[in-house]
């Protein structure tokens, strides 16, 4: 996306495989819930886990640089400085698992299909393609149209690419637990609809020896048990059902994994370290609503949060506090004054008596003991909406904080359908929610962080930032040409995004905790992006 790539074309292996790793045994893990799709490119139903496995797209990412895509079925590209145009030159030794030839027809009628039918972040960036030719068999050039930009083809690089024959007389847009016909480094073996997929590797798999490929795809089967919920899944693990699992809960990391396996040196527990950005949680203001449009409000509630007594006693001090839309990173702007502390009874009585007069200033007075409007006399009160009866803790003890300042919020949890339901119409006070942060933000920071995005149902910007310097800086991202002048542009967007109090930040985990059973095993270099499964391997039986 920016500057130079690291590997070349003498470059044998990704720095962080291992090309001599042996083949063989299984890798288990848990899904959670169910599934009744196998076919992950359409918005019908619920897709199984692992699916990626078993599809190669026109180029790859690899984990240990940003954003750069290396030769997968397209075996080289052109692209002109404007990036204007791309064109893929298709690797003659691609084949389908039916050992077909894959073709330029392929590719042109999986690009028309998702175009079409795909999911909507497929259908919103291919829409942006212009004009398809293919002038031989191997080669198609697709020439961008307005709205496109230098991101444009990097993310239409990454198309899968399906097969045209197969897919003739069949209807994609419909939940199939069928497997279909693919050309990744697996393929579905069984299928137990809604409790078990199993993929096994494809021994003459066309891709094997490609540089980006090597050391990966290491396990003769993969396998995907799923199960009601996480607990049953960590009792499975614990019997040695499942021989690979990571942990999102600091508390059962902490203090789950005594049992006897793990004392005996059969399982491990191993915090692996990471350079990826993290997801940004916080509480979101929703600031097209009242009290939230006064920054003065939200600073205060800030104030009030008190992160160390959280972190320490209900994630065991695991954590790290966020200070940044792009935490764990770079990216991340250099003089953003660090969150509130209330680590010291001292802070906490300065924070609250900061608050307090921040929200008299705010016209937010005390009376009888409640923070009420003082022209309205209406009490300081609002929703705080979840998705998850686990965030119930942390939304409780800021309650309670929030009781000494006078305020009584709600607090509701939702189901997964009503939460999204709810959030896609921007029908909250404030929420518990993530943004997604990545290493090389582009043109969906602008969805994230604009004035028409805050404007438009389903989009990103759930707090309602309406900022004409931020409308400008999240617009610039996709315009860098260096990696240098992407960081400062993002880190100037960053500064203003955290000096605008739409959130109060919680925490990321700059590890990610893993537990596996022997004898798996994986390279002793982790990536940039973190853990990379595919690397892994079984040694001896």
């Amino acid at each position: 996306m920016t500057g130079p790539p690291k590997y070349s074309a003498k470059s044998l292996h990704l720095d962080y495989a291992n090309p001599d790793a042996p083949k063989g045994g299984t890798l288990k893990q848990a899904g959670i819930g169910s599934f009744d799709t196998v076919n992950p490119y359409n918005i019908k139903g619920k897709a199984a886990v692992g699916l990626d496995l078993i599809t190669d797209r026109l180029m790859v990412r690899v984990w240990d640089e940003p954003f750069t895509m290396y030769p997968m079925i397209a075996e080289k590209v052109d692209v002109p400085a404007d990036r204007s145009s791309i064109s893929f030159h298709l690797d003659p030794k691609a084949r389908f698992h039916d050992g077909s030839p894959i073709t330029a027809a392929d590719v042109k009628f999986t690009f028309e299909t998702l175009r079409d039918a795909g999911r909507p972040n497929m259908r919103r960036i291919y829409k942006l393609i212009s004009s398809v030719e293919t002038p031989d068999a191997r080669t198609i050039t697709f020439t961008f149209g307005e709205g496109a930009d230098r991101e444009t083809p990097m993310i239409l690089a990454m198309m899968p690419v399906l097969s045209k024959a197969y897919w003739a007389d069949k209807k994609f847009d419909e939940t199939t637990l069928t497997p279909f016909l693919t050309n990744g480094a697996y393929k579905i073996a069984s299928i137990d609809p809604g409790r078990q997929i199993v993929y096994e590797r494809v021994k003459d798999y066309w891709a094997a020896d490609l540089m980006p490929n090597r050391g990966h795809f290491n396990f003769d089967k993969v396998v995907y048990d799923f199960y009601r919920d996480d607990s049953i899944a960590f009792e499975a693990f614990k019997s040695g059902d499942l021989n690979l699992r990571r942990e999102w809960d600091a508390g059962l990391w902490q203090s789950g994994y005594d049992f006897p396996a793990m004392k005996q040196g059969k399982a491990v527990k191993e915090p692996l370290t990471h350079g990826r950005p993290d997801r940004v949680r916080g509480f979101i203001f929703n600031t097209r609503r009242e009290p939230f449009k006064d920054i003065r409000v939200r600073q205060a509630l800030n104030l009030a949060f008190d992160f160390e007594w959280v972190n320490k006693n209900l994630y065991q001090g695991l954590y790290k506090r966020i200070n940044s839309y792009y935490p764990n990173t770079d990216l991340a702007a250099l003089d953003t004054p660090p969150p509130t502390s209330n680590a010291t009874p001292q802070e906490k009585r300065e924070n609250m008596k900061r608050a307090d007069a921040l929200l008299k200033e705010a016209g937010w007075i005390i009376k009888n003991g409640a923070r009420v409007n003082e022209k309205t006399g209406k009490p300081l009160t609002f929703e705080i909406m979840l998705d998850d009866p686990a965030n119930e803790k942390i939304a409780l003890s800021f309650v309670d904080s929030l009781k000494r300042l006078g305020i009584k919020p709600n607090v509701r949890v939702l189901d997964t359908a009503a939460f999204t339901g709810r959030i896609t119409k921007y029908d909250f006070d404030m929420m518990l929610y993530f943004w997604m942060s990545t290493l090389s933000p582009g043109t969906e920071q602008y969805l994230y962080w604009s004035c028409e995005a805050a404007d438009s149902p389903s989009r990103w910007n759930y707090a309602g930032i309406c900022d004409k310097n931020i409308d400008l800086l999240s617009k610039s991202i996709a315009t860098a040409k260096t990696r240098d002048e992407l960081v400062g542009k993002v880190r100037e967007l960053d500064k203003a995004l955290m000096a605008g109090s739409y959130m109060i930040p919680l925490y990321y985990n700059p590890q990610d905790f893993v537990a596996y059973w022997r004898p798996l095993a994986h390279p002793d270099k982790m990536p940039l992006y973190g853990t990379v499964l595919e690397t892994w391997w079984m040694n001896g039986p």
